[in-house]
């Protein structure tokens, strides 16, 4: 009687499992983000999949999320969750690198990375994060993440530097955009990265322009340049990736890494399925 949730900024995944042998059931709600968030915002964007829930038997609640700095948001998430599960033996909350590591490398060693709305990077021993280069969120980092392509894109819009073909690509899907809308959207919206990640698409759509190819290239080199390669396993360790942008561009990730000469690991649209198999192994041992 397990209950995970893994939570990004954009969407959270909750499963529930209830025995080794029988299918687990799937929930889908909001992103959560306690950095952000009080424990009644959380609930009010929760509540439905929290009703969907109700019925079920949990002992054990593991939560891996963004915005996981510290205990006080680690409290917020218990005090969120405690009153909806009154059985429940053991709330468990980690930060999303963990999940990501647990997922991706198992109970092996190796180097764990998301590329979503946001980035990280750790390097895993096994049993938890040895090493982590900090990460310095959307405004000063999250290089490679999808908030950070975003971003580039609007600003080469801003700029007048999109090559004309491209540039009435975006006016036609997206209109032109005004720049005191942007600048709006930017420093008070409620969820900039967001915002911002829902350009990524766009390049995605076009990654085979040179121009998007070459922006989402260096964005991917610059994830690597300012973290992955200041690891001291990163010549002999595996480089696991996770997250949609990952995920959707793994081939020219995937190109990133040969042109570095690193081993290239797992790459997962998310961590649960690896978090699923974590879990089991844990909980009913063969």
């Amino acid at each position: 009687m397990i209950l995970l949730i893994e939570s990004g900024s954009s969407k959270t995944e909750w499963r529930y499992i209830s025995s080794p042998q029988e299918a687990y059931q799937r929930f889908h709600s909001l992103g959560i983000n306690p950095y952000y968030q009080t424990a009644e915002e959380i609930h009010a964007s929760q509540k439905d999949v929290l009703s969907q829930l109700s019925t079920l038997t949990v002992e054990e609640i593991y939560y891996y999320g963004t915005g996981i700095t510290d205990d006080s948001k680690r409290e917020i998430i218990r005090n969120w969750l405690s009153p909806y599960f009154s059985g429940v033996k053991t709330i468990q909350v980690d930060n999303d690198l963990i999940a990501a590591a647990r997922s991706l490398c198992g109970n092996d060693s190796g180097i764990a990375c998301i590329l979503g709305t946001g980035s990280n990077s750790g390097f895993f021993d096994g049993e938890s994060i040895k090493e982590q280069i900090p990460p310095l969120g959307f405004w000063l980092g999250d290089e490679g993440s999808g908030g950070h392509l975003g971003k580039h894109l609007i600003l080469a819009y801003l700029h007048h530097d999109l090559p004309q073909d491209l540039r009435d690509l975006f006016v036609k899907r997206y209109g032109e955009l005004n720049r005191l809308e942007i600048l709006s959207k930017a420093y008070q919206g409620e969820y900039p990265n967001r915002w911002f990640a829902g350009f990524s698409k766009f390049l995605f759509d076009h990654r085979k322009h040179p121009f998007c190819y070459q922006m989402i290239e260096h964005a991917f080199q610059e994830f690597i340049r300012l973290y992955v390669c200041k690891y001291a396993e990163v010549e002999t360790q595996k480089i696991h990736f996770t997250g949609s942008i990952a995920f959707y561009y793994s081939d020219i990730l995937k190109q990133v890494l040969r042109k570095n000469r690193y081993l290239l690991g797992n790459i997962s649209e998310t961590p649960m399925a690896g978090l699923t198999l974590y879990h089991k192994s844990k909980r009913w041992p063969e």
